[in-house]
């Protein structure tokens, strides 16, 4: 018998929106990393902003790290809860 089985639909609910927090997480991770290329791109390509030219390659480094991070951290979360409840 599994831990499935023994588990009220309350429980069951908390563990769907623990699912879907972890989502919500690493969506907001990727926006955030689309607003840091987009950013980056836009300081490198607009002769206005060519006195920020180090600040958009900054922000080029940064924002595959936190793409990163956020693959990262959905992975690890998603196998915690696969791993406590027996999913």
């Amino acid at each position: 018998m599994n831990n499935n089985s023994k588990l009220i639909t309350r429980d069951w609910l908390a563990i769907e929106r623990t699912k879907l927090a972890n989502e919500r997480t690493f969506l907001a991770y990727f926006r955030t990393f689309i607003v840091f290329l987009g950013t980056g791109i836009t300081l490198l390509k607009l002769e206005f902003f060519s006195e920020m030219k180090s600040f958009g390659y900054i922000l080029l480094i940064i924002s595959p790290i936190i793409l990163i991070i956020g693959l990262m951290r959905l992975i690890s979360v998603k196998r915690t809860i696969r791993k406590h409840y027996n999913l």
